[in-house]
Order: C-alpha cells, then structure tokens, then sequence
C-alpha cells in the first residue's frame, strides 16, 4: 500500500481529506516497509539486538497503527470537554479551534534507532516505555502552558518537501505564516521561509520545548534521562513504569534542568497534598517571584476497575483550565487524557513506533511530535491508576486552583474524595519514597472479584 494514496495517511494528505467524520486514529506504515524491517539481514551479535528491536517496532506499529477502518466519531450535540474548555462541535469556528488545540499537545510515542539506553543494549523503548512517553506528555503540556502565551496553538501545518519544510495552510493571517508585502496599493502575500518562522520567538520555544524530550543522553526529559533517573526507584530499561513513579521521576528531572529555574514539580503523597510543602516551594524572598508549580497527584480509583462513582469527579477536573492531563490508560497500556465527552475518554496514544528524529538538525520535522487525529475509549475501560496533573503560574492562582480541585473531588456522596488538600506540612519529607500497598483501602465494588491476574496496583495508595 502507498501511505500517500492511503486514506489514513496523516501528514502529506490534502485539506479535502481532513474532515471530521474522517479522523483516523493513528498514522499508518506500509505494509512493504514492515517486511523490509522483519526480513533484514542478521549481521553478527551486535546486529541481532538491532534486529529484535526493530521487529518489536514492527509489531507495535502494525498493532497500534495498522487498523485503517477505524475511525474516531464525535457527537456533534453534546460539547466536548478538552482541558478546561468547551468545544461546540457544530459550529465551525469551534470546530477549527478544538483541532488547532488538540494538535498542538506534543505527541511523544515510542521511538526506535537511538542511543543504547544506560546500562542495557536497547535502542527503543518499543513494548515497555508507554507509561514513560505520557509522562513525557504530561510535563510537555505543563512546559507549553508555562512558558507560551495564553491560548498559544500551533497554527502551522508543515510538510517535508525534499531538504526543506514547507508552510501550508496557515490557519491565520500573520500567525500562520503569511506576510503582506509591501509595494503601492497592492499587497502580495508570500510565504514566510522557514527561517523566518524560527525568527519568530514562540515558534524558537515551541521548538526548544520539544528538543528538551528529544531522545538523546542530553536531552533533559529525554527518555534517557528519565531511565538513569528511574534507577534511585529500582527500576531500568526494560521495565514497566507505573504513573506514581513515572511522577516522581518527573519530579526530579525538573529539579535537575538548569532551563527551568522558576519551576518545580510537587508529587502529592499519600493521596494528599500538603500546602505547607508546596509553598515552601514555591516562595522565594524578595526579589525574586513565586515559582510556578506543577502539582501531580498519583491516585488509584478502585480495585480491580475503575469504581464507576469516580467518573464524575474526573470529568470535573477534565473541565478545569488548571487541568494538564492525566497520566492512565487501561490495564497495562497508558494513554495520555486530555478531555471527554459524554461517556468517552480523549486521549492521545504513545504506540506507535516512530524513527529518532535528530533534533540537532537545522530545521528538524516537527510532524512527528503532533498528532491530528484525536481518538477515544470508554471511561469503563480506564484503568484505576493513574497521575492527575495540574498546573499553577503564581500565588493568586495556586490558590484558586486548590478551591477549584478541591470542589471538584469533594462533590461526591457515594465515595470518599479522590486526594484532599491539608493545611499541614508533611511529618515524613522522604518524598522521593514510593508509598506501599499493604495497610490500605479502597472502595471495593460488589462484584469485584480478586483476580490476581494483570494487576496494577503496584506502587499506588488506594483510597
């Protein structure tokens, strides 16, 4: 199959295919580009471990990516909620604006063909590093939040022509690009270069945002630092993250850049968040400002499943602009959400296997970084873990987010809240300590079995 001719083909398609009863829901590889990875040619020891990674790709491209029927289908009556705000999908205006926001997230997936990770052979994170890469997403929509303007989009659709990018599309006038030239009464409109557009200041950040996740040993949130940084947990390549501790190793990467220094991340322990602790933080003396913060807030919400009487109280949060997503997913399998509507998840999937991009190149592709085609589940299939995040730029508004979360998770009779908020400084600052499972207890359902199998409620406080 040619991707170019195939109607799921994402980044070179046309505008006339880009409807939105069309949505597809991942890119698509060639069937002829699987078998020419599967059939390479063993060469030597060293080759056999780039064979096996580049197999395992193969396969979780043609599992995530390969079903070309598939397609993700919106209501347009009911509103859809995406981090704080609404979207009316009959009106076109709010139609174009829900696609400009959601390919705006930074889509971080699997990638195969980097550096070997510290301390093993591998060079992909292929089949193991999916709670890793939404992490990954998380902290981006926090960076993007904190350092570009209110209701920045990324208004630019780009195209790979030969060794350039090309600008097509632009949403907008002078934002998307296009500049009027000078000369009489008449004005021509002219593409801006691409060197242009990285003269632009919030294009250079949008750019450097992505290069900190680039993977690489440098990169400061790449995903090998986040290994060599997951290893004070006990955990290495190859091995499966849970979002607590993905949250913690978040937590440290952003104390360790030396590109953000008027940012911290707090980890929320024991399903509370102690106020004292955040704004100890966050309060600097005088000159310097409050320190914006990132609050993540590991929760598991049920046994086995997800206890039905929590659905409402994540659709709450889902709704608050302090919101920057949830890392969660369903059993074994994370996912990035971002909004709903109705009774489905919005959400963003790190599986499929993509190539290293090298980020050190001028003018590198940023397609593979944004995704356009949003997709969907049922809130009955979320898995009970997960890491909610937040994110507060001052005082003023470190406040009014805890009045909003705590009104959000406070308004349910049937439970107890899913985290609270306390006055009080935490007794015990081994913060970097992954809390234990035993001696706790959750809200069982009445048909909840003990099934032993698949479970994922390593690491977690269960409330």
């Amino acid at each position: 199959m040619d991707p170019t001719t195939s109607s799921t083909y994402i980044y070179g398609r046309s505008v006339a295919d880009d409807q939105l009863g069309d949505w597809d829901l991942l890119p698509s590889v060639s069937a002829g580009a699987l078998r020419q990875e599967v059939c390479s040619k063993d060469q030597g020891a060293e080759e056999k471990g780039k064979f096996k990674s580049r197999l395992v790709s193969a396969w979780n491209s043609m599992k995530y990516g390969w079903p070309l029927k598939q397609k993700s289908k919106f209501n347009k009556i009911s509103p859809l909620i995406m981090l704080g705000k609404t979207y009316n999908l009959k009106d076109d205006g709010d139609k174009e604006r829900f696609r400009r926001t959601f390919a705006s997230f930074l889509w971080l997936t699997y990638r195969r063909g980097f550096p070997q990770l510290p301390g093993s052979s591998l060079t992909t994170d292929s089949g193991w590093g999916c709670v890793l890469r939404t992490g990954q997403m998380l902290l981006a929509q926090g960076l993007l939040i904190h350092l570009m303007p209110p209701g920045w989009t990324w208004s630019v659709r780009y195209c790979a022509v030969k060794d350039d990018l090309d600008l097509l599309h632009p949403a907008d006038g002078a934002e998307g690009g296009w500049m009027a030239e000078e000369g009489g009464g008449n004005k021509r409109v002219r593409k801006l270069s691409v060197g242009s557009l990285l003269d632009r200041p919030m294009e250079a950040t949008h750019r450097r945002v992505v290069s900190w996740f680039a993977d690489n040993p440098v990169a400061p949130f790449g995903i090998h630092k986040l290994v060599e940084l997951g290893k004070s947990s006990g955990k290495k390549a190859g091995d499966w993250y849970g979002p607590s501790i993905v949250a913690h190793i978040l937590k440290k990467a952003v104390a360790a850049s030396l590109d953000l220094p008027n940012l911290v991340v707090y980890v929320a322990q024991d399903c509370t968040v102690y106020l004292q602790d955040v704004r100890g933080l966050c309060e600097r003396p005088l000159p310097h400002c409050w320190k914006s913060v990132i609050v993540l807030v590991p929760v598991r919400l049920g046994g086995q499943e997800l206890n039905p009487s929590y659905i409402s109280c994540v659709k709450k949060l889902l709704m608050l602009q302090c919101c920057i997503g949830i890392i969660g997913g369903k059993p074994k399998h994370s996912l990035f959400f971002v909004g709903f509507q109705d009774d489905q998840l919005l959400y963003l999937d790190p599986h499929y296997c993509q190539p290293t991009v090298n980020i050190r190149k001028d003018n590198f592709a940023l397609e593979s970084f944004h995704c356009k085609n949003p997709r969907k589940m049922s809130f009955s299939r979320m898995d009970p873990s997960c890491t909610i995040g937040f994110y507060a730029k001052g005082p003023s508004e470190f406040e009014c987010m805890c009045a909003a979360v705590n009104e959000a998770v406070s308004t349910s009779a049937e439970t107890y809240p899913m985290f609270i908020f306390s006055e009080e400084k935490q007794r015990d600052m081994e913060e970097e300590m992954i809390p234990h499972t035993h001696n706790l207890a959750y809200i069982q359902r009445d048909n909840e079995l003990n099934d032993e199998e698949n479970n994922s409620m390593d690491e977690f406080v269960l409330i």
